[in-house]
This record gives C-alpha cells, structure tokens and sequence, in this order.
C-alpha cells in the first residue's frame, strides 16, 4: 500500500504549480526555444529531472538528519509532525497571496545557499545539450523557494532516508505537468493558477490538510 504521504506530497507540487510557474517559468519557457519539438521535449524533461534529484538529494539529507534524533526521542518526532503542519498553513497562507508567509525563509536559502551556487551558472550556459539540462534543473533544483521547503519539512518526518528522497520525488513529479507544458502553453497556465478563485480554492485544500496534520500531531503529543 502506498503512504499516504507520498500521494501528499504529489498533490502537493501539483496544487503549488503555479507558484513554480511564477519561480521557474521563465527558465522553463528558455528551454523550449530549441530548433525542434522532440529537442525542446529532451531539453524540458532533463531539466526538471535536475530539479528533482536535487529535491531528492535535499530530502535525503533532511530525513537522514532528523531520524538519528527521532529515533533517540519520540517527542521530537512527533515534534516535526506538528512542524509540517505549520508550514501547511503557512504555505496555504502563502498561496491565496494573504500574506509573504514564506518569505523569509526564502530570504534565509538565498543567503546560506543560493547566493553560493548561483555562480555556476555561468558554466552551464548556453544551454545547448540535454546535460547541460540536466545540470541547470539540478542547481536550479536549490533556489530558495518556500513551496520546496514546506516539502522538506514532511521529508523530515520520513523514517529513513530512502523515504525523505521518495517524499520529494513525489512532489516533483507533482509540479512536472505545469513545468514540462509551460512553453506551450505558459500565459494560460500562468492566468488559470494566478486566478484569484483558483489561488483561494487551492490553498483553503492546503490549510485543511495543515489543520488536519496538526489535529493528529496534538492528538500524540498529548495521548
């Protein structure tokens, strides 16, 4: 049977596509100007299989982190559990454009890590193979965006570090469609998910899971 939280995290990248679209879509859209549609195809899905093994490496490494100490205290277990679904709120907060929820600790990632890596695009440009693809989506894969870290914070709740990487595979291949199509159709998508309903409705489904998370996290940590 699969766990329910990988099917979470699915649903989670492809409610927040359209913050991806907003982050990423012009590098996205930069990808489908090759001379032909099976190249533009190659070039997009090395791209965002880049993005991806970074999201896995990063929760990988969160979920490696965090079970050494969940496994000694279970009250720090349940702990991350009360933690992601905080950030559940916040994201949904962050979507329905209420409030810049996220924004510092965005702020935080472009000052300990992006500001680092970004220097090497300079060695992945022009974009003109699928490696180089491949190599832009994984730095790419690090810029500081709220969406991801809120992911990160289920990651951390993972078991092992094999779950981690597989909490954020799956909320990858949940922002695939919106990022894989944008250079055919990016002003549609980009008017349907900047739609002031659809922001609405996508983040009240956010905010519901977060109470729900935080209902059963407080449910463990009293009982």
């Amino acid at each position: 049977m699969i766990d329910p939280i990988f099917v979470s995290a699915f649903f989670m990248g492809l409610i927040g596509s359209g913050h991806c679209i907003a982050m990423c879509g012009g590098i996205a859209s930069s990808l489908q100007l090759a001379s032909n549609k099976r190249q533009t195809l190659i070039y997009s899905f090395a791209y965002n299989i880049g993005r991806a093994l970074s999201y896995m490496l990063a929760g990988a490494l969160v979920a490696g982190i965090s079970s050494k100490f969940a496994t000694q205290n279970s009250v720090f277990a349940l702990s991350l559990s009360f933690i992601a679904g905080i950030f559940m709120l916040l994201v949904g907060v962050y979507i329905m454009r209420l409030a810049a929820t996220l924004q510092w600790l965005e702020k935080v990632g472009k000052t300990l890590v992006w500001q680092h890596l970004v220097k090497f695009n300079k060695y992945l440009m022009p974009i003109n193979s699928p490696f180089k693809a491949l190599g832009y989506g994984a730095l790419w894969g690090w810029l500081p965006c709220g969406l991801v870290y809120s992911a990160l914070t289920w990651a951390m709740t993972s078991a092992n570090v094999l779950d981690g990487a597989l909490v954020m595979l799956c909320f990858a291949l949940g922002t695939f469609p919106a990022m894989i199509t944008i250079g055919v159709s990016a002003k549609k998508l980009s008017t349907l998910f900047n739609h002031p309903w659809t922001r609405i409705i996508l983040g009240s489904v956010i905010i519901w899971y977060g109470i729900y998370l935080l209902i059963i996290a407080t449910d463990k940590l009293v009982h």
